[in-house]
């Protein structure tokens, strides 16, 4: 049984090709994950909101005779729409790396409980194998 299990094809190591696909990454996807991982923080909807308040505040308040953006605010309203325009797609892209990292961890964990499934199988045959051998043995002391 031994010389069955020698026979078999190595199988490639894929946590540690995961990780090198990880780390390969372009500067597009670099930033696209910066600007996921900054965008979708406490921290960054709390500095979002005080630009918001300042920019409000300066052009309704404290600059009557001259404001650069007065009320309704035409020039936020295109800034936020700007940049939703472009976040959008670069958390997309983010996401999409996630779910790609995500299937290829998926694959290697199969691949690994099918080699494990058949470690257990032929464990299994070597055990009923023993056991023969064990019952054979047994039988033919018996009978002396």
């Amino acid at each position: 049984m031994a010389k069955k299990a020698n026979k078999q094809k190595p199988e490639k190591n894929n946590s540690k090709n995961i990780k090198k696909i990880i780390r390969r990454r372009t500067y597009g996807q670099k930033l696209a994950d910066s600007v996921t991982f900054h965008a979708g923080s406490w921290h960054f909807i709390i500095l979002f909101m005080l630009g918001f308040l300042a920019w409000i505040l300066l052009n309704a308040l404290l600059l009557r005779q001259k404001p650069w953006d007065p009320y309704p605010f035409i020039l936020l309203n295109l800034a936020l729409s700007l940049l939703a325009a472009i976040q959008a797609p670069v958390i997309l892209m983010s996401q999409n790396r996630s779910t790609e990292r995500d299937r290829k961890k998926a694959e290697t964990d199969l691949a690994i409980d099918r080699k494990a499934e058949r470690e257990i199988n032929q464990i299994q045959e070597e055990l009923k194998t023993i056991k023969k051998m064990i019952k054979d043995n047994h039988n033919v002391l018996t009978k002396k």
